[in-house]
């Protein structure tokens, strides 16, 4: 017989990586699809993870760095306790190991993530509340919305390693989220990731500039067409 974990575990803030300001700025108004070609193609969390669906409303871009949730499925206590962890910036990482039953957050704890300076909400569960999260105006990724209620009883977890939509997040890794997703940087990667950016970036624009002008094919294709690695048949 196993013995029951502590209500809530906490890893102390001086355990836990944070990238300078430097590191999170150079992310700013990158798309997460340069993030991913830098991270060798993958980078997002699963597909299921999306921009919460406001009507009328367009994605914010967000950066910041990860503060990781463990709330278990339909619970949310590590979330509520998680809030005496945030930093100004932070983006919380909560995850519930992807339980669809009933909401991984609400519209109050929405609103005191905003107002204890988080920047964002990562979830691999539904939200509820729509309206009052609107009226928060954090920005969230979830996998939908479920009125139904989680409870409020542990155990959970703050600031570890957690698995969450195919990736394991850090507190301290990068957290960039558009439109398109969310990709996660981690720690340790950061500068290498930056330097790849720098070079994507100019590849990318590049590119936009060619096609703006009407390019039709790139020359790259062109020259394969051209080997005999193509083979066309009658």
């Amino acid at each position: 017989m196993i013995e029951n974990p502590p209500l809530i575990q906490i890893k102390k803030l001086t355990s836990r990586n944070k990238p300078s300001k430097e590191q999170i700025n150079s992310f700013k108004n990158i798309p997460t699809g340069f993030i991913c070609d830098a991270l060798n193609g993958y980078a997002a969390l699963d597909h299921i993870i999306k921009p919460l669906p406001i009507p009328n409303k367009p994605t914010n871009h967000i950066v910041g760095p990860a503060l990781t949730v463990f709330s278990g499925a339909a619970d949310v206590l590590g979330l509520a306790i998680a809030l005496s962890e945030i930093q100004e910036g932070d983006i919380i990482v909560n995850c519930v190991n992807g339980w669809q039953g009933t909401a991984a957050v609400g519209d109050r704890i929405a609103g005191m993530i905003k107002n204890n300076g988080g920047k964002g909400l990562v979830t691999d569960g539904p939200m509820r509340d729509l309206n009052g999260i609107i009226e928060t105006g954090l920005d969230c990724f979830c996998t939908g919305l479920n009125p139904n209620s989680p409870y409020n009883s542990g155990p959970g977890r703050i600031g570890f390693p957690e698995n969450i939509g195919g990736k394991t997040v850090n507190s301290g890794d990068i957290i960039v989220a558009d439109t398109d997703g969310v990709t996660v940087v981690p720690f340790e990667m950061i500068d290498e990731v930056i330097v790849k950016i720098k070079r994507i970036v100019e590849l990318e624009n590049d590119m936009d500039k060619k096609v703006a002008n009407g390019l039709k094919i790139s020359q790259s294709a062109l020259d394969l067409i051209k080997s005999d690695k193509v083979v066309y048949i009658d």
